[in-house]
């Protein structure tokens, strides 16, 4: 009886896709002809788990597959060929070309790189060198997994063909080779550099531009920066995540700064002008009498550039009441004096606050 594939790939019923393919590739890196040549056990593994494959990795099979156990409507067991198939093959054949099918290249993979930057540097934009690690074409063999001076084989199970015909009766079916995956042919004598992968990990420094106003958890795509990819395939692409760094002063939402700016209680009553930090230097914010604590004042324009657009966002202050901790005779009689002065004078707070509990008790 057929072994279960999910117990073929070693993964749950539960696994992703992603999860599915990643097990794949592990087993028949392991498995394969080239690094197992003249080993029955490993052909035989090699072609038990690209049937396993070939079903998990397709939704509408793994569907029937995990409702039925078997693929195909007739009830064929696992790895039979359901007429499903047959027809798409018969089809492929005759409307789809009827060359030998060979494997496409794989497109080199995406990569992501973490860039951390001040928000001073988010602010005016930057040009910088990244050390990106990649997988890049072996320069000994050239991508061509093979050692240097030495030729492919041709593959002994399809001919060269890429494809394989298995006969169901009066029909036959054409099957991409699991041997050489469709290629025809086989590598005998990998690159000693990239062990026949035909890529190797490097470093390369790349120049970046960051644009002014960037901002945290936005990404830039550096087209083509990615890996390489395998048989001629494009390379995939660089993605950079910038990353802000916790500021001293100013907390960023979105083109606008906010701070939290200490003032007295007289500077709130009186009003007055102060000195406050802004980016790259300070500036002069006037504080209007009678302001409140809490209350924000804005620097108009002084905040973030505006990504892709004219113009800059505000620098927000919040105004926190310092209350002395300690204070002289002459401060207290000062305070005395002014509430007294006071008495029976009420702000709109106090008026707001009275009326409403005025209405709450009847």
């Amino acid at each position: 009886m057929p072994r279960d594939f999910y117990e073929v790939l070693g993964v749950p019923r539960t696994a992703t896709d992603v999860g599915i393919k990643k097990a794949y590739r592990q087993l028949a890196m392991q498995y394969h002809p080239d690094r197992n040549a003249g080993d029955k056990t490993a052909e035989d593994r090699f072609k038990e788990v690209n049937e396993a494959y070939a079903v998990l990795s397709d939704a509408d099979k793994r569907a029937q597959y995990d409702r039925f156990g078997t693929v195909g409507p007739t009830g064929a067991g696992p790895g039979d060929v359901g007429f499903g198939s047959l027809f798409e093959d018969i089809f492929d054949n005759f409307f789809g070309g009827g060359g030998p099918r060979r494997s496409r290249g794989m497109r080199g993979e995406d990569l992501q790189y973490e860039l951390k930057l001040t928000l001073e540097e988010a602010a005016s934009g930057l040009e910088t060198k990244l050390q990106i690690p990649r997988l890049e074409l072996c320069e000994s063999c050239r991508g061509t997994g093979l050692e240097p001076g030495t030729r492919p084989s041709q593959c002994d199970m399809c001919g060269g063909r890429g494809e394989v015909r298995l006969a169901h009766g009066f029909l036959t079916v054409a099957r991409t080779c699991p041997k050489c995956q469709g290629q025809g042919q086989l590598n005998r004598t990998p690159c000693k550099t990239c062990r026949g992968e035909g890529r190797q990990r490097v470093e390369r420094l790349l120049q970046v531009k960051i644009p002014a106003g960037i901002d945290d958890g936005m990404q830039l795509r550096l087209s083509g920066e990615g890996s390489s990819g395998v048989h001629g395939a494009p390379p995939g692409d660089l993605y950079v995540l910038v990353r802000l760094l916790e500021h001293e002063a100013f907390t960023r939402k979105g083109d606008d700064l906010y701070a939290e700016l200490p003032v007295t209680f007289p500077q709130l009553c009186l009003g007055t002008e102060v000195d406050v930090p802004v980016l790259g230097g300070t500036a002069t914010l006037t504080i209007p009498a009678g302001s409140q604590p809490h209350q924000i004042l804005r620097l108009r324009g002084k905040g973030m550039p505006r990504l892709r657009e004219r113009g800059r966002g505000d620098v927000c202050y919040r105004l926190i009441l310092e209350v002395p901790q300690k204070l002289n005779a002459k401060q207290r009689d000062a305070l005395r004096a002014f509430d007294a002065a006071s008495s029976g004078s009420r702000g709109p707070l106090m008026e707001g606050f009275l009326e409403r509990m005025k209405k709450l008790l009847g």
